[in-house]
């Protein structure tokens, strides 16, 4: 059994391997010294120089390495005792010494039992060493080990991200806790200002330039603003409804006025040192999602290396673990996003699309997080390649297109960036009626008319009928007439 101790490597021999073989009462073994050492022996003692070289094998040991005094030591063994099994608590150390060293290394819970009980009793063990100097050497090295890696940890610059993030959202609470104090303690003086300026910085600055209103006639804010609100201000100012303050009251305002210049002017630069971090740790994320929610993202993980080992799936729905658990306990439809709805690629779609691209925002850009956390390089040419596609993604949505996004996207990297531009469509009431669009008036005079051609074709019909029915009348008596006259020729001849 190979041992790291504090300040040396110890290689312990099983003497007895039976009693390994039950590994529930193992621990009874290792109740006192005597018992331990019928089990196991101290076979071979090596010390280290200093508290460096202890340092560097325990770093080694840590990240799973094999360190140049463990392989000497090892050598030795595998020249004296090459059928000997090696117990070993790590697996991976296990297969780096098997792989260059042909040693038969062992990897089990009897082992994890067997170094808790060598644990217990290593006083007993090691003999000639008292117990104040291995708790000193235990804790000089658990510091220098603790030291190292904060020194060299990969994760300490994301430290950083997320304090400054932190810090970003702590100033902007305290920002409107203070504007919102010095509004309403100013108002009750001059309630007109807060109505004519409406930027927070404007009005702080104003206030303390001016400080009593009386003094706006006379005082020059032109640097501060315009003309035309400039003189808003001077014009209601003579006629203000505010109540008088005392001067201590003044002085209390424009001190509280000279706090929130200073964080803002704080929190301007606190903004840009975030943004250059960003940057320079996560390039191709800060321009997927944009500096805030990217340094959000990682504070929400812990670092940028816990972000990297999340799905897309879970980098969509960061932030929104308290409706997602709701709606599963509900029943009800899950939320589509958490921290990524602040990015630009998913505001500036319509509310249909916004599922969709944060799908897909959430899919590139946990691969740029991968990329940034994993890769070597330090350029930001995936991330913008990444950001054309959901770009292009997102018009085909508008358009309402079929196509699908290539895997390359070499090609689709070269189209213009998106610009949203919608279209203002005026309402038709025509499409409300059912009837047919035209005045009452044409309508009167179209019945009209039809009227008046239905009565003239009436008159004619009943002239037509007279004048048949004259002329049938008009025959018989003809016939009649000429009966007549013959009777009478024939009568006279007679």
């Amino acid at each position: 059994l190979m041992w790291f101790f504090y300040y040396c490597f110890l290689l312990i021999q099983v003497l007895n391997e039976k009693k390994l073989q039950e590994v529930d009462s193992l621990w009874k073994e290792f109740e006192t010294p005597e018992k331990a050492n019928k089990i196991v022996k101290l076979k071979h003692f090596e010390k280290f120089q200093d508290t460096t070289e202890a340092l560097a094998a325990s770093t080694a040991l840590v990240e799973g390495k094999l360190s140049k005094n463990l392989k000497k030591i090892l050598k030795k063994i595998v020249a004296k005792d090459a059928h000997e099994q090696l117990a070993v608590a790590d697996a991976k150390l296990g297969g780096v010494i098997k792989d260059k060293l042909n040693l038969s290394c062992i990897h089990s819970p009897m082992v994890t039992e067997l170094m808790r009980g060598i644990r217990s009793q290593i006083e007993g063990l090691i003999t000639g060493l008292p117990s104040r100097e291995m708790a000193a050497m235990c804790l000089g090295l658990a510091h220098s080990l603790s030291r190292y890696k904060l020194k060299f940890s990969p994760d300490k610059v994301d430290t950083m991200i997320i304090q400054a993030i932190s810090l970003l959202d702590d100033l902007d609470k305290e920002l409107n806790n203070y504007i919102m104090r010095c509004r309403e303690w100013y108002g009750w003086h001059f309630p007109e200002l807060g109505k004519i300026i409406t930027d927070n910085l404007t009005y702080c600055r104003c206030v303390r330039k001016v400080g009593d209103r009386t003094n706006f006639a006379s005082a020059d804010v032109s640097d501060i603003l315009p003309e035309e609100i400039e003189g808003e201000v001077k014009a209601a100012a003579e006629i203000s409804m505010g109540t008088e303050v005392s001067e201590e009251d003044i002085n209390n305002i424009i001190h509280l006025c000279d706090q929130v210049i200073e964080i803002s002017e704080y929190r301007t630069q606190l903004y840009d040192y975030l943004k250059n971090r960003m940057m320079a740790i996560a390039p191709n994320l800060t321009i997927m999602v944009g500096e805030l929610v990217g340094a959000r993202l990682i504070a929400h993980a812990g670092s940028l290396l816990n972000l990297a080992k999340h799905p897309a799936s879970t980098v969509q729905l960061l932030g929104a673990e308290k409706a997602l658990f709701r709606a599963l306990k509900t029943k009800r439809d899950t939320p589509k996003f958490g921290l990524i709805y602040h990015a630009s690629l998913v505001g500036q779609t319509n509310t249909k699309n916004k599922g969709k691209i944060s799908r897909m925002l959430a899919a590139k850009t946990a691969l740029t997080i991968r990329y940034d956390a994993l890769g070597e390089d330090t350029n930001a040419e995936m991330g913008a390649e990444n950001r054309l596609k959901v770009e292009t993604r997102l018009r085909r949505l508008e358009e309402r297109g079929m196509r699908r996004i290539s895997g390359t996207g070499k090609a689709l990297a070269k189209t213009d960036k998106y610009q949203n531009k919608s279209e203002i469509k005026i309402f038709d009431p025509s499409g409300d009626s059912t009837l047919p669009a035209v005045s009452k008036k044409r309508k009167i005079q179209e019945v009209e008319e039809q009227d008046t051609e239905v009565a003239v074709k009436a008159k004619k019909f009943k002239a037509e009928m007279k004048e048949e029915t004259t002329v049938e009348d008009a025959e018989p008596v003809k016939k009649k007439k000429k009966k007549k006259d013959k009777e009478k020729q024939a009568e006279e001849e007679d």
